[in-house]
């Protein structure tokens, strides 16, 4: 059995689905290809699951500070299995939902593994499907070390399995996933222990940002264990043990989560056979327009190797679908100032251009550095010695804003104003012209005085 279509995306995930349903809804003939749940990576194991997770943590969080605005709380114990039910039945509406969404643009949803046989054709089951374009959208999975003992432990896909909730738990990384992580599990009532290959976390963004959160960590009582160089996880009677390559052994744990990192699932796709292009780590190089090596193949998403975020995926495939259907010529993604939060205890909200990059793009002669630390009103009363920090990074005699950051209480929510002003070239006198929100925290986004020159870091 032999089908043709307009367009194939392989991969049910968020770019998949963003650039069938633009697609569809410009009047193409879709399908989209996918073995698992629609939703991908975002909905099922990612970005949804993880959000209901850190807000119940947000819940256990408010209900400590509660007690110093005269409230006598007393904090129960959480009920892992009803918050997982819950978390799961959230979930599968998405699903339905996303099914329906699909339905309504005359997406065809083809329940299978897809694999090239030819440049524009795949093979599924027994069918053979064919389309002008193709689409590679099959996003990523979280990697494994190759180490001893490895499988003793779970990724991030095994944390939104668990049915029981850890009493010690250790997680080995400094990125966005381990940090997250930590700070849900902890507040949740976990005791929680990081391990750090060096002596900082979130390294690829603004170093204030990491400097900070490390301190909030501490602060929250997790364990940080520096320069620990995982080299081993061992299982003793008492549970499992961290071994670092000095000889530390750290445990005894009944959960560790590599949060390691992520690799593009492009490896069982056929890419040799279709004369795709594909790095040895599995990402498939992309032109401005998505557009691979091969004409008529195209690629969105974690696939692409960088801005692995859910609405860059959806951004890029929408206008994708635009540009081939929509009739928008050279319709295509600009990938800067890009928004992103880390949904860490408490959160970091960011976009531009760290002090660092700065420095490398412009020069440190024409970046100065605007910043600001206090106590949020929030923490005026609830007895957590946390501070809010922020950043403004600007560039030229103009003082350009190229680079806002934030953590603290609502640094998740207020930036995405401030990336659109950033989007269009806004300045601090911009800024500095806004009428401040008072009382928030907010308002020392346009009230910022202190400044300095831009310094190298570490």
């Amino acid at each position: 059995m032999s089908r043709h279509y307009d367009l194939i995306c392989i991969g049910g995930g968020s770019g998949g689905v963003a650039t069938a349903n633009r697609a569809g809804s410009h009047g193409a003939r879709v399908a989209l290809i996918e073995s698992g749940r629609l939703g991908g990576t975002c909905v099922n194991v990612g970005c949804v699951p993880k959000k209901i997770m850190w807000t119940a943590a947000q819940l256990a969080h408010g209900m400590h500070d509660a007690r110093g605005y005269g409230f006598d709380v007393s904090v129960p114990a959480l009920d892992w299995p009803s918050l997982v039910d819950a978390r799961e039945q959230y979930v599968r509406n998405l699903n339905a939902g996303y099914a329906r969404y699909l339905a309504s643009n005359t997406v065809e949803v083809v329940h299978g593994r897809a694999r090239f046989t030819g440049p524009r054709t795949l093979q599924v089951g027994d069918a053979t499907l064919t389309a002008d374009h193709i689409v590679i959208a099959t996003g990523g999975a979280p990697v494994l070390p190759a180490l001893p003992g490895a499988e003793l432990g779970i990724t991030s896909d095994g944390f939104f399995a668990l049915t029981r909730q850890p009493r010690r738990m250790a997680i080995v990384g400094a990125g966005y996933i381990a940090v997250e992580v930590a700070g849900l599990m902890q507040a949740l009532g976990t005791q929680v222990s990081l391990f750090l290959r060096r002596d900082r976390v979130l390294a690829s963004f603004d170093r204030m940002l990491g400097a900070q959160l490390l301190a909030e960590m501490r602060a929250q009582d997790i364990g940080v264990h520096t320069h620990f160089d995982v080299v081993e996880l061992a299982r003793t009677d008492a549970g499992l043990q961290v071994v670092a390559r000095d000889g530390r052994r750290v445990g005894d744990f009944d959960t560790v989560l590599w949060a390691v990192g992520r690799r593009p699932i492009t490896h069982d796709l056929g890419l040799d056979v279709a004369g795709v292009h594909v790095r040895a780590d599995g990402v498939i190089p992309v032109d401005a327009l998505q557009n691979t090596n091969v004409p008529g193949v195209h690629a969105v998403g974690d696939v692409i190797g960088h801005h692995e975020l859910t609405p860059v995926a959806i951004a890029a495939g929408r206008r994708l679908s635009d540009r081939l259907f929509g009739g928008r010529e050279g319709r295509h993604l600009e990938y800067r100032d890009i928004p992103t939060v880390i949904f860490s205890h408490p959160p970091v909200g960011t976009v531009g251009l760290g002090e660092n990059e700065a420095i490398v793009r412009f020069g440190d002669a024409q970046v100065r550095v605007y910043e600001t630390r206090f106590t949020p009103m929030l923490h005026a009363l609830s007895g957590r010695a946390s501070k809010m920090a922020m950043k403004l990074v600007v560039t030229g005699d103009d003082e350009r804003v190229v680079g806002c950051h934030a953590i603290g209480p609502g640094a998740d929510e207020m930036l995405q104003g401030f990336a659109v002003a950033v989007r269009m070239g806004a300045t601090k006198t911009h800024f500095d012209d806004t009428v401040a929100i008072h009382p928030t925290a907010a308002e020392e986004m346009v009230t910022m005085r202190t400044s300095r020159p831009a310094r190298e870091a570490d």
